[in-house]
């Protein structure tokens, strides 16, 4: 038994309400059971109740024992003196106030129906993947589209709030800011935070005034990702090298190195040197970047503004010194899919957020013409009946496996609390 399967009792009166009595014996109507707000301080806010023949309105604290009022400090916390109600699941102490007065207390075991328990056990015992994996398929499609349209802007809510902490820190130039999320998702998950420290590294301002020349561009971008570390006979390798060191003079950068790209595992178009050209060349053919990004309503343009490649170098190399058959090595579509999840779509919200405007409605739009993402959760999602359609669909499984089944959050999940209702 756990304190959150208590929470859903008394949110959702799951429980008989018509004979309710303290454990002194008087009787409990419940007028309101309060407002669940999940904050410090007791449970529920806000409550009404009839207890005997007086009438209460104040707060109610739910817990496993009554003696965790004490265990949890709460007889020092003024803001527990409002409580009317202490609903418990077995009472083992009286609780008392700071004046004295004993705290009324229902013992909720004893009005529970041994089905609602049966219910609740079968769905938190241990399963191969998550809770409900056996049931999951059942929800009613209305319900499932909801909770998934919530846990997608709660996700987009997360990743906005880290951006505009970002937007702080670099001095709220959203241009720097699209810089270090672009660079962080050239990355990938290997060498993104790299990728990010490189960014930050850089002032915007020196992008702007060296993106005219993206051999300029892929000097710092390589320096600062440590690789033209290793000196190299190499005639680019060397053109960088001086290009890293006018650059480093003219603006009296530092390296900040902290580990070098890593190459392990990638496919090569993959590889850092491919996507720090691609990076390179992008800001290079791209001078309205943000502004273009912020307009943009449809993949057709986001594969238009994406559509660059390497720089000719790089066309027929992996590595330096190390030819390989020329290519063009075009960002793909599955990229761009990815860059538009991970960073133009938070960017866009995070952006009207800041405006004081609303376009959650355009974002779905635009992520439901991307591909649902192909990873281990999303097919383990559709092994149990859950096939997600488009990258709308496919982000908020992510948002579900991570912070809800991951996390036991049953009972604060809509399709938890469905099918302990259908039950």
């Amino acid at each position: 038994m756990k304190e959150d399967f208590l929470h859903y009792l008394w949110n959702l009166k799951k429980f008989d309400t018509q004979n309710l009595k303290t454990t002194r014996g008087e009787t409990i109507s419940i007028l309101l059971s309060g407002h669940y707000l999940q904050l410090a301080g007791p449970d529920f806010f806000n409550a009404q109740l009839i207890i005997g023949e007086q009438k209460w309105a104040g707060n109610v604290e739910i817990h496993l024992k009554s003696s965790d009022w004490y265990v949890h400090n709460h007889e020092k916390d003024s803001a527990y003196e409002n409580v009317i109600l202490h609903v418990v699941w077995e009472h083992d102490i009286a609780i008392f106030r700071e004046n004295n007065t004993e705290i009324p207390v229902l013992e909720l075991k004893n009005y529970v129906s041994k089905a609602s328990i049966n219910s609740y056990q079968a769905l938190v015992s241990p399963k191969s993947w998550i809770f409900c994996e056996s049931q999951i398929h059942s929800i009613d499609s209305f319900v499932f589209q909801n909770w998934q349209e919530r846990i997608f802007f709660e996700r987009l809510e997360r990743k906005s709030k880290a951006i505009l902490e970002l937007l702080t820190e670099l001095n709220s130039d959203w241009e720097a800011v699209l810089f270090c999320l672009l660079a962080r998702n050239f990355g990938l998950n290997t060498n993104g935070e790299l990728f990010l420290k490189m960014a930050k590294s850089i002032p915007f301002s020196i992008i702007r005034k060296e993106n005219s020349y993206f051999e300029n561009l892929e000097a710092l971008f390589f320096t600062q990702t440590g690789l033209l570390e290793n000196d190299q006979e190499d005639i680019y390798f060397q053109e960088l090298i001086n290009r890293r060191d006018y650059l480093f003079h003219k603006y009296q950068l530092e390296k900040t190195i902290s580990a070098p790209a890593q190459f392990f595992k990638h496919r090569p178009d993959n590889f850092p040197t491919i996507r720090l050209s691609q990076l390179a060349n992008l800001y290079w053919n791209r001078h309205n970047l943000f502004s273009n990004i912020i307009e943009l309503k449809t993949m057709e343009k986001a594969y238009q503004l994406f559509q660059v490649g390497v720089s000719a170098y790089w066309e027929n190399h992996y590595q330096f010194d190390s030819i390989s058959p020329k290519k063009k090595k075009a960002m793909s579509k599955s990229f761009i899919d990815l860059i538009c999840i991970n960073t133009i779509i938070p960017l866009q919200f995070a952006f009207a957020k800041s405006q004081g405007k609303e376009i959650a409605e355009e974002l779905l739009r635009l992520l439901k013409e991307i591909r649902p993402e192909s990873n281990s959760i999303i097919n383990k999602f559709n092994t149990f009946g859950i096939t997600a359609k488009n990258a709308f669909e496919s982000q908020s499984l992510l948002q579900l496996k991570n912070e809800y089944c991951q996390k036991s959050r049953c009972l604060e999940c809509a399709i938890g609390v469905a099918l302990l209702k259908n039950n």
